[in-house]
């Protein structure tokens, strides 16, 4: 279940399912510089599906979509404007992530390659993962060569995509989770709210016309 919460009198979006780890959704008007001094981590996005391990001595990341976070010294944080953010947590191995999840890194089943990188490099077993606020099924309308690439992705569609007065509608939030699920997670949140239903509480780069602001996965070890 989601819930806000407060940083330092602005609005964040929490998951109960990471309860006890340092983690949220920021909205709109936030700057990570007001709760956060030094050791900020972030990669240079490019919708792809490669992850990295955020190493303390290196600042760049390029091409990166995915990160993971293995020491208490920094702060992991990605951008977003309707593509789908992931927060991951092993609460036996305290290992984080933070994946960015649009319909390439979706096609891409970067959530599922964090996974699996989490579990090769660490050894974790115990993974849980939040999925944040993005554009929703009831917004979410793609051409036939995006549909049959997100088709591709899930052994079970049901449920995840409809065709409405002719056009295609995807629930990408429930993509991730059903190949998250299908790569053995048990315990995944799914946020309710919708960037551009919401478009008062996040930004929505369909709604706004590209705008470049972004709003943020955020997770501290």
């Amino acid at each position: 279940m989601f819930y806000f919460d407060e940083v330092n009198g602005k609005k964040v979006l929490k998951s109960t399912v990471l309860v006890g780890v340092n983690h949220f959704f920021t909205t709109r008007g936030y700057e990570l510089s007001d709760v956060v001094s030094g050791g900020l981590v972030h990669p240079t996005q490019t919708h792809t599906s490669h992850i990295e391990i955020a190493q303390i001595d290196k600042s760049d990341y390029p091409d990166t979509d995915g990160m993971i976070l293995a020491n208490k010294e920094q702060t992991l944080y990605l951008n977003f404007a309707d593509c789908t953010p992931l927060i991951f947590y092993d609460f036996e191995k305290q290992i984080g992530a933070v994946s960015h999840a649009g319909w390439r890194g979706t096609a891409g089943m970067i959530g599922v390659k964090t996974v699996e990188k989490m579990r090769d490099e660490f050894g974790c077993k115990n993974i849980k993962c939040a999925i944040g606020p993005s554009i929703g099924f009831c917004c979410y309308n793609v051409g036939e060569d995006v549909y049959s690439k997100l088709l591709a992705t899930v052994k079970n569609p049901d449920g995840l995509f409809e065709i409405r007065n002719g056009d295609i509608f995807v629930d990408l939030k429930n993509i991730n989770k059903r190949q998250l699920e299908e790569a053995g997670l048990t315990e995944i949140d799914v946020c309710p709210y919708c960037t551009v239903c919401n478009n008062d509480l996040f930004y929505s780069y369909r709604k706004e016309n590209g705008t470049k602001l972004r709003h943020h996965a955020v997770i501290k070890l």
